[in-house]
């Protein structure tokens, strides 16, 4: 604590002086603090310790790093934690957490952004989680990190998007030139409360429409994408999402796999997408 009273040999410090530094104190405190122990089920995940509890009722999973980075960044996944986990081993050697909440078939429906907001909050407030989230979004979790990321765009240090379902009509309505699935159809008529295919098939929130909160925050975009992806075509996603995102004054890099369908994610060399999450979630 911080006063007024001089110590013996020296002059006493000026009220302005000490507001900064009792501000400057509080903020790397807030910031900087080192996170609590996370509860529940204890193992290792690639050579790190890997924490599963419950918040809400929902399973969770924590990767902690060996040291926290200064600002304790992270990772969140939207779907499939654990696929292609490179990107994450590799970060999580350079101080970043690695986070996953599972509310699998919500199809980033608004009840799993509820459940995703409940989560950031414990991350966050409970366990001093940076404020800003570095979010991964595989196929259909893309439709989890960008429904999430549009309701909170002051939260978000970026997106690392990978062949990821932008327009759930493209995905799985199949109202496109890709193959679709008639049960995850089922899942967002059901998840969205919709009353039919039209009331869905009109419907204007999917993230290739709600692209300008995220515009108006700069959040930086990276998509990795097959060009020849028949299950979820690039064209009807990354493709709009791209240029309506531009047009926003966003900024998005763009990585296209010649040749490549859905699968499979990722890259032979993860670099660009761990420099990309680094660049942008890390503290300066």
């Amino acid at each position: 604590m911080i006063t007024l009273k001089s110590i013996r040999g020296r002059r006493p410090l000026s009220l302005a002086v000490c507001a900064v530094l009792a501000v400057s104190t509080a903020i790397v405190t807030a910031d900087d603090r080192t996170p609590d122990t996370f509860p529940g089920k204890k193992s290792v995940w690639h050579g790190f310790q890997r924490y599963d509890f419950e918040v809400n009722g929902k399973a969770a999973v924590v990767v902690t790093p060996d040291q926290p980075a200064p600002g304790n960044p992270w990772v969140w996944h939207g779907e499939f934690f654990g696929h292609k986990p490179e990107p994450d081993i590799a970060l999580l050697k350079r101080g970043f957490h690695v986070v996953y909440l599972s509310v699998p078939d919500m199809l980033g429906s608004p009840k799993a952004v509820e459940y995703w907001n409940g989560f950031y909050d414990e991350l966050t407030g409970k366990y001093g989680l940076a404020k800003k989230a570095a979010l991964v979004g595989l196929s259909r979790g893309g439709l989890y990190c960008y429904n999430w990321a549009i309701a909170n765009p002051g939260n978000v240090a970026c997106i690392y998007a990978d062949a990821p379902v932008c327009d759930f009509k493209s995905w799985p309505g199949g109202r496109g030139t890709g193959k679709g699935s008639p049960r995850d159809w089922e899942l967002v008529l059901k998840e969205y409360g919709f009353h039919d295919d039209a009331e869905a098939i009109a419907y204007r929130k999917n993230p290739v429409d709600m692209l300008a909160p995220l515009a108006r925050q700069r959040v930086p975009l990276l998509h990795v994408y097959g060009d020849s992806d028949e299950v979820v075509p690039w064209e009807e996603n990354t493709g709009i999402v791209a240029e309506r995102y531009r047009e926003l004054g966003g900024s998005i890099e763009l990585i296209s796999k010649s040749g490549v369908g859905h699968h499979p994610h990722g890259l032979e060399d993860p670099t660009p997408i761990v420099e990309f999450i680094f660049r942008h979630a890390s503290k300066p």
